[in-house]
């Protein structure tokens, strides 16, 4: 198979990457599981935006400072510069935000923020974004989409990724050529036992980077959500109860149900407190209180955290429910620069599968949707801009390249996806020998 471009993943940022490259370029889209089963699907809290000027000194120091200051300034710069194109954007591919009584953009606040610059849908924001621009792409004509097809490995020559092994269903194994390809593969919830990702984003890509030299940069930064609805059951992905419930009031009690934290402090101090506290009491979880957000305006602006809790015997608006922190991003990844662009020629790594130190150590909460819209676009403008020629035929792979490759090192799929586990489990604990995948 060859393609002008190769994306791997059906996440926000593979498919917003997508839709902003040229509508000449013959694009290639592959994902591991359903085209919906993506972590982008899953956010509920909003996306993040830059309301107007006055805010922008507020908001970058929110973000820096959630982040340790550990983040890329440059990063930070952008991806709050980028906000108001992205928003544009995503109203014009006919998302849905939620409007005041005016007909005006409505915006939330969440742990860490200074002032209200969330937008929102519901609480199911990351479903309303991604389902629209999957919608796109799978209109759009120069746009191919394979489901249940993931990827095996690069394949590269001298510093240059020309394309990639693919298995499609019934465990075959193709090779494609491709002028440039893009990771977007999300991130590593699958090699914990508690966590709000699903269970098939395992790392591949990062594993894949590292096997192959693609440089890789704080790998151990993983955020942990202070509040997902506690189960004894771990098999299943956990339910995150959003960082908007707090941001609207919602209180967290001990054993003895009493307050014991501020509730919007940023994820990772919260989730230290809340661990503190069920050492302290010698529990599996804490309580929060919905019940101190109005009923109205619970059930409008939550509705399917209300109905899942219900699905659970629970109704917020009389009881508590138990929450306990899991596994929830990754902070960490394939380095990139501004442009989303490897160490790799030709090779490229965008959303939560991507570093580029817009986070540092911690994601600010709504974050994430932004930061993966922003550098997907830039992305898509550096290929246009930089990789006609690879594109377009006229800077081929070395000779012989695919022709000689072995594709039998690949054929034990459940071998091959155990190796690369290992290898992001052990890159982790080399950087942080105290990490726990439990």
């Amino acid at each position: 198979m060859k393609t002008d471009i190769l994306i791997v993943g059906s996440g926000c940022s593979g498919l917003y990457c997508a839709l902003q490259l040229p509508a000449d370029m013959q694009i290639t889209l592959i994902t591991k599981s359903n085209p919906e089963d993506s972590d982008s699907f899953l956010a509920q809290g909003g996306i993040c935006t830059l309301r107007d000027e006055s805010d922008y000194r507020s908001y970058f120091e929110d973000t820096m400072r959630a982040g340790h200051y550990e983040n890329d300034k440059t990063s930070v710069e952008l991806m709050i510069r980028s906000s108001p194109r992205v928003i544009s954007d995503l109203i014009r591919y006919g998302i849905d935000f939620q409007r005041d009584s005016a007909g005006n953009l409505a915006y939330t606040k969440e742990g860490a923020h200074s002032h209200s610059r969330i937008l929102f849908h519901e609480d199911i924001t990351g479903r309303e974004i991604t389902s629209k621009l999957l919608s796109r792409v799978k209109q759009a004509p120069n746009i191919r989409l394979f489901a249940h097809t993931s990827l095996a490995d690069i394949i590269c020559e001298g510093n240059t990724c020309y394309g990639a092994v693919i298995r499609a269903p019934g465990n075959r194994l193709e090779t494609v050529e491709a002028g440039c390809t893009v990771l977007a593969c999300g991130g590593i919830g699958g090699l914990y036992r508690h966590s709000t990702n699903y269970r098939h984003l395992t790392g591949d890509a990062v594993a894949i980077a590292k096997k192959h030299g693609v440089a890789l940069k704080n790998i151990h930064y993983v955020q942990i959500h202070p509040t997902t609805f506690y189960s004894p059951d771990s098999k299943e992905r956990s339910f995150l109860i959003s960082e908007s419930v707090r941001g609207e009031g919602a209180l967290l009690y001990d054993k003895h149900m009493r307050r014991f934290v501020n509730e919007l402090l940023p994820r990772d101090q919260l989730t230290a407190a809340i661990h503190a506290q069920m050492q302290k009491d010698r529990t599996s979880h804490v309580w929060e209180d919905l019940r101190q957000i109005p009923v109205e305006e619970l059930k409008r602006h939550f509705p399917n955290i209300v109905a899942y809790c219900s699905s659970m015997g629970y109704d917020v608006t009389k009881e508590c429910i138990p929450v306990v922190p899991a596994q929830h991003y990754f902070m960490g990844g394939i380095r990139t620069d501004h442009d989303s662009r490897t160490s790799m020629g030709r090779l490229y790594a965008v959303g939560e599968t991507a570093c580029n130190g817009v986070h540092g150590k911690n994601r600010l909460a709504s974050n994430s949707l932004l930061e993966s819209l922003v550098f997907a676009a830039r992305a898509a403008d550096d290929i246009a801009a930089n990789h006609r020629d690879a594109i377009h035929g006229r800077a081929q792979a070395p000779a012989g390249l695919f022709v000689s490759l072995d594709l039998e090192p690949y054929r034990e799929e459940a071998a091959l996806a155990e190796e690369y586990r290992r290898i992001v489990r052990a890159e982790i604990r080399r950087a942080n020998p105290a990490a726990c995948f439990s």
